[in-house]
């Protein structure tokens, strides 16, 4: 700077001393001001200043994320101030925004960021933690139309009820049709008449193994959503069920044949007159005998099923073995009560009461309610009085107690007062009768050994994005994972601070899809949804894990500091002042 100076000094010197040797003494003082600025030009040319300013570095920014809506953006703007920097998170759809790909990258562009207003759907709630330190500011757009949430069974038993239960809403009030599709048929439906709310959807799996149902809401013939429902149904678990009963009767003759074809191991002992007794064993070996109730016996058995005539002829040795078999939680019993009095053997029976309808009520057929039920009608002859003990299992109209079971030491007990359900079959409902015995035998089987197990964490995992398995029981070691496509990935284990059985893994999956997870001996199957599926739920989880977020931060008048810009002159500047001067020179030769 100190040369340029010096130059342009000796070439105004110059010009000056040129213009007073002239003779001509009358336009000096234009002669000598038009020299100056000349010189003066050619060094802002040649030399162009600069200065520096003070500005406010910028603590606030906004964030767009998938599905923002512009108008929202807009007025943002009009609010914080066209300056305001706009960053989208991921690749950039247009030129004019910029994109960034981690809260890390945003972080390092603005350091003195204390403030981030995000529209759209949001970030991973995996990616909040990067973002600790700053308010978040979420901004939710004019309602869309999706599915909200929804929740299923994952691993249903084949032959049982299915049920798809959730929530939808549509931008308009219009009618709409959600519909379930299975095995490419459509098979449960339901209509909403405003365009939004509560849905219950039913199936019954009809094939083992790995399946992908499909979910979808029209409006007449226009699609408005469409969202995938994977699932693994595994097969029936085969329980091993000791039927006795007081006398032969087609309810008994019916219920072992279903329960058999349906590969249960069934044992059946029926009383055919005073110390005469009729056996049979299906699906089990011929040499185990049911002469008498034993707890050698009763141990090879998870179900006990008996009337109350039955229950009334045990001995007392053979009571007091049902009963300790019950209380260890080896097996549960399910009583086939009638109008009279609950036997004395019947375990944990002083819960039960039987209370006998009206003559005229009896013989009418009464409807039978239980969840997810295709509600079958049935002469019942008597209720159960309900009591604080007793869990309702099976209802008829206005909540008169049909079924119900409680807990007896680790096992359970139940009775039904339905005296005959095998008119279904014979009237073709086998839906109803195969819900109804699986639905009582549900609910007094034990529970089975628990094994090592795998769990996924994370509702409804996409790719690149990280989530959760736990392995519980299953031992040390890594996770093998293996997806649709490409070899096996390992994914280290970190033992549960709490819980030393569980240990948890991060995956990060790269493609949609089935992805099988191994450790030791545990396996589980889970899916992968693509980057748009489910995307109102996943919002819904973004604003949830933002909120702790959106309180104003400690010290945020920082983010305000002062920041340096340097501006240099333009050089045209320069040339015009110097052709101002270099012009008034040969202008004033002239005349």
């Amino acid at each position: 700077m100190l040369y340029a100076f010096a130059l342009t000094l000796l070439l105004a010197t110059l010009l000056t001393v040129l213009a007073f040797r002239r003779p001509d003494a009358r336009r000096r003082a234009l002669r000598v001001a038009a020299g100056l600025a000349a010189a003066l030009g050619l060094g802002l040319m040649a030399f162009p200043p600069s200065h520096t300013t003070t500005i406010p570095a910028p603590s606030t920014a906004i964030l767009l994320t998938a599905s923002y809506s512009p108008d929202t953006l807009r007025d943002l703007l009009r609010q914080l101030g066209p300056a305001t920097p706009v960053r989208r998170y991921g690749p950039a759809e247009s030129a004019d925004t910029a994109a960034v790909g981690s809260p890390a990258a945003l972080r390092q562009q603005f350091p003195r960021l204390r403030t981030l207003h995000v529209l759209g759907q949001g970030l991973p709630p995996a990616d909040l933690p990067e973002l600790a330190g700053l308010r978040l500011l979420p901004h939710q757009d004019a309602p869309l139309t999706g599915f909200q949430l929804a929740s299923w069974p994952t691993q249903p038993e084949l032959g049982q009820a299915w049920t798809l239960e959730g929530s939808f809403r549509s931008a308009q009030p219009a009618p709409v049709w959600v519909r379930l599709y299975a095995a490419g048929a459509p098979r449960d439906s339901v209509r909403l008449p405003t365009g939004r709310g509560l849905f219950r959807l039913r199936f019954t799996p009809r094939a083992e193994g790995r399946a992908v149902y499909r979910l979808e809401a029209r409006a007449e013939s226009r699609l408005l959503a469409r969202e995938l429902v994977p699932l693994e149904v595994r097969p029936t678990r085969v329980l091993r069920v000791l039927v006795l009963a007081a006398a032969p009767s087609f309810e008994i003759r019916f219920l072992k044949n279903e329960l058999a074809a349906r590969q249960h191991a069934v044992a059946l002992r029926i009383g055919l007159s005073r110390g005469l007794t009729q056996t049979e064993l299906l699906n089990l070996p011929a040499s185990l005998s049911l002469s008498r109730l034993s707890p050698e016996l009763l141990a090879r058995f998870e179900v006990v099923i008996a009337d109350a005539g039955a229950l009334t002829a045990l001995s007392p040795a053979e009571g007091q073995a049902l009963s300790q078999a019950v209380q260890r939680g080896g097996c549960g019993v399910l009583l086939l009560a009638d109008a009279a009095a609950i036997p004395r053997s019947m375990p944990g029976g002083a819960a039960f009461r039987v209370l006998p309808r009206p003559a005229a009520a009896s013989t009418l057929p009464m409807a039978l309610y239980w969840l997810d039920a295709p509600r079958p009608a049935s002469v019942v002859a008597a209720v159960l009085q309900p009591n604080a003990q007793l869990r309702p299992l099976i209802t008829g109209p206005n909540q008169q107690l049909v079924a119900a079971g409680r807990r007896v030491g680790l096992g359970q007990v139940a009775a039904t007062t339905v005296a005959e359900t095998f008119p279904w079959l014979l009237q073709r409902q086998t839906a109803a009768y195969t819900a109804y015995w699986g639905h009582l035998l549900s609910a007094i089987r034990p529970a089975q050994a628990s094994g090592p197990e795998l769990r996924l964490l994370t509702p409804y995992p996409r790719p690149n994005e990280p989530l959760q398995l736990r392995a519980e029981g299953a031992g040390a070691g890594p996770f093998t994972v293996t997806g649709p496509t490409g070899p096996g990935t390992t994914a280290a284990t970190q033992q549960d601070a709490r819980i030393p059985e569980w240990a948890t893994a991060t995956y990060w999956p790269a493609v949609a899809g089935w992805h099988e997870a191994r450790l030791g001996a545990a396996r589980q199957w889970f899916y992968v949804f693509d980057s748009a599926a489910w995307h109102l739920p996943q919002q819904q989880a973004w604003y949830a894990a933002a909120q702790p977020y959106s309180m104003p931060v400690a010290g945020a008048a920082a983010g305000a500091a002062a920041g340096a810009q340097h501006t240099t002159w333009p050089r045209w500047v320069g040339l015009l002042v110097f052709l101002a001067g270099a012009g008034l020179l040969w202008l004033e030769e002239k005349l």
